[in-house]
């Protein structure tokens, strides 16, 4: 048996870290508990997290530099022949000074700009440079590899009914685009791969916190029952559902 290989993006924010988290923990409830037939790599950003396991690779990443991506991925080659799973979770709605725009008025070009680096153009950036280890992923129609990202239900256009969130909003809508044309392009030139942007529901993290108050009872997920449902969904798809949006049941969202 091949050993399966992950890749989290963004494992120290709330629902990468778990998915970490539940990734290593399933190896360890694994009847024979082989470490050798599941292996995690994850990216942060400065320090390296505390949590280690004997099958978990922490590599630094900054999404945002093009250079620091390539050698995340040069250094994952040197330990991995291939990538079953890459999940980027990593993503940006404010900053400690500036929060998503409520109108027009609010629009600084900064703020904008990082929110489509890190949102838009970083998974563009990763998918090129990790193609290679995907590539040599042992995939079929029915397990193919995964390339998934994160994105929004504000980004959906077609549901957008409030306004607001102008650089939120069209980042997530920028990126939902990017990774259609993704799974179109990889469709001719990659088989077998699913390429699928999700919406992982209103989940209790640092992303969230200020937004919280106006979240229905119930509706306020956990990092831990997010990124299980996430997982869940990931372990259904099959490659002929490349260029999805759905959202943490498996539920097609609108683009």
């Amino acid at each position: 048996m091949s050993t399966k290989t992950y890749l989290i993006i963004g494992g120290t924010g709330g629902i990468g870290k778990a998915m970490v988290e539940q990734l290593v923990e399933s190896t360890a409830n694994n009847n024979d508990g082989d470490k050798d037939n599941l292996r995690v790599f994850a990216t942060y950003h400065k320090s390296v997290p505390d949590f280690a396991a004997d099958n978990l690779y922490w590599v630094p990443m900054d999404i945002c530099d093009e250079q620091s991506i390539k050698q995340a991925a040069d250094v994952i080659n040197q330990h991995t022949s291939h990538i079953d799973w890459l999940i980027n979770c990593a993503g940006l709605l404010h900053t400690a000074t500036q929060q998503p725009e409520k109108s027009l008025r609010q629009i600084e070009t900064d703020f904008f700009l990082i929110n489509m680096q890190v949102n838009a153009l970083a998974g563009l950036l990763i998918a090129k440079h990790f193609k290679p280890l995907l590539a040599k992923s042992e995939r079929s129609n029915d397990n193919p590899a995964v390339f998934a990202t994160i994105s929004a239900r504000v980004g959906s256009i077609s549901d957008n009914q409030l306004g607001g969130w102008y650089s939120y909003r069209m980042s997530k809508a920028a990126l939902n685009m990017g990774m259609k044309n993704l799974s179109i392009e990889w469709s001719r030139s990659l088989k077998d791969v699913c390429v699928v942007v999700m919406q992982p529901g209103t989940v209790n993290t640092q992303l969230s916190a200020p937004f919280q108050g106006n979240v229905a009872d119930g509706q306020l997920f956990s990092p831990a029952y997010s990124a299980e449902c996430l997982l869940e969904v990931l372990s259904r798809m099959t490659a002929a559902q490349s260029g999805s949006f759905v959202d943490w049941a498996g539920e097609s969202i609108p683009w």
